[in-house]
Formats: structure tokens, C-alpha cells, sequence
């Protein structure tokens, strides 16, 4: 085939895997893309087909050590809190008696209302720490009288 062709096949093939990119995750096609990119601008400059391909291999091999690094050491940090694991460790008021062999009790967390769990029986008023999620409940405790009580919220 003449460059010509091959210019365009890699111009195509760079787009196609940067758009599949987008729908997709993991960074699994996007050193391919970098890759066909790579040759593309060879294919343009009209360098010779094997160097084309050379090109191709060696920066999609670069390119996946990269990512994997840099994959991983986005790993390694701690992951956002979302949805309601956000407000462990947050504080809040008993607005609905929390009595778990009832099955009742609601608190109230930054202005949003949660069902609730504790180990005891806790009385409307009572500040609260959030301590895990199960399900749709929060786990509570009493927070101590003697403790620092700036982060309640109500």
C-alpha cells in the first residue's frame, strides 16, 4: 500500500480509539490512540511504512507504562466519600426516637433527615457521631457531654 493509505489508516485508527476511549474505563485504548497518533504524523511527514509502525509499537508501550503508573498512583490515594459513607464521622441531633428493636428513629445530619441505628436506645435532642452506613441507616453513638461539639450539625 502507499503512504497515502496508510496516513489516512492511522489518522482513522488514532480517532477511533480516542473516541472508544471516551466509553470506556480504565485507560485500556488510549495508549493505542497515542500510538496510531504517533504514526499518523510519520504517515504525514511521508517516513517510510516501517518506521510508521515502529512508532506505533514503541509509543503505545510507553504510553501503557505511563498510564499504569499514573493509574496507579492515583490508587493509592484515599477515594472520596460518596453518597451517605460522606458523613461518617459527622455529628448530628436525634429528632425521632432511635430505638433499633422497634426499628425507628430518624437524625438529622447537615440538614438532610437519615433512619438511624444505635446500639441503645437514643432520646430526640441527643447529639449523635455517624459511624458507618448499612443499608439505608446510619449507625450512630451518643457524642460524650465533655466532647468538642463546634461540629454539629442540625
Amino acid at each position: 500500500m502507499e503512504n497515502e493509505v496508510w496516513r489516512w489508516l492511522w489518522t482513522g485508527a488514532a480517532l477511533v480509539f480516542g473516541l472508544a476511549e471516551v466509553f470506556t474505563a480504565g485507560f485500556f485504548l488510549l495508549p493505542f490512540a497515542i500510538g496510531a497518533a504517533a504514526a499518523a504524523v510519520l504517515g504525514w511527514l511521508d517516513v517510510h511504512i516501517l518506521w510508521q509502525w515502529l512508532a506505533f509499537f514503541v509509543a503505545t508501550a510507553v504510553s501503557f507504562v505511563y498510564l499504569r503508573r499514573f493509574v496507579r498512583r492515583l490508587d493509592d490515594k484515599d477515594q472520596p466519600r460518596v453518597g451517605a459513607y460522606r458523613l461518617i464521622d459527622a455529628r448530628g441531633m436525634v429528632i425521632e426516637r432511635v430505638d433499633e428493636d422497634a426499628e425507628t428513629g430518624m437524625v438529622r445530619i447537615g440538614g438532610e433527615q437519615w433512619r438511624a441505628v444505635a446500639a441503645e436506645p437514643l432520646e430526640p435532642d441527643t447529639k449523635v457521631m455517624v459511624t458507618e452506613v448499612r443499608g439505608t441507616r446510619l449507625v450512630v453513638v451518643p457524642v460524650p457531654l465533655d466532647h468538642p461539639t463546634e461540629n454539629i450539625e442540625s
